[in-house]
């Protein structure tokens, strides 16, 4: 089993910049892609951006794309999302997910994806 926790949410003028870290413990060897999704009031979870064990494969949604960077430190058994240039249209509850599993000819953009996940992160962009 793998626990995920999030932290770094907040409020944040649009324009802005937030850091989210999801922190894993447990059986951490099975985070072989680890991913962020976002849901905002009233609509469905979607996927956001994803990067697998050694950093060197990610994949943004085009609605974030250039704005946000994914990144992961493995020594410390946690991801990140830099976020930069928010806008309020940004403002959802950030999950991060881990799948044990890493098929490079996956896009890993489904809930279905993902084994593990974290209870969120609120993140508001006021504009």
């Amino acid at each position: 089993q793998v626990q995920l926790l999030e932290s770094g949410g907040g409020l944040v003028q649009a324009g802005g910049s937030l850091r989210l870290s999801c922190a894993a413990s447990g059986r951490t060897s099975s985070t072989k892609v680890m991913g962020w999704f976002r849901q905002a009031p009233g609509k469905e979870r979607e996927f956001v951006t994803r990067i697998n064990w050694l950093g060197t494969s990610t994949y943004y949604a085009d609605s974030v794309k250039g704005r946000f960077t994914i990144s992961r430190d493995n020594a410390k058994n946690t991801l990140y999302l830099q976020m930069n240039s928010l806008k309020p249209e940004d403002t959802a509850v950030y999950y991060c997910a881990a799948s044990a599993y890493y098929d490079g000819t996956y896009y890993y953009t489904k809930e279905g994806d993902y084994d593990y996940w974290g209870q969120g992160a609120q993140v508001t962009v006021s504009s």
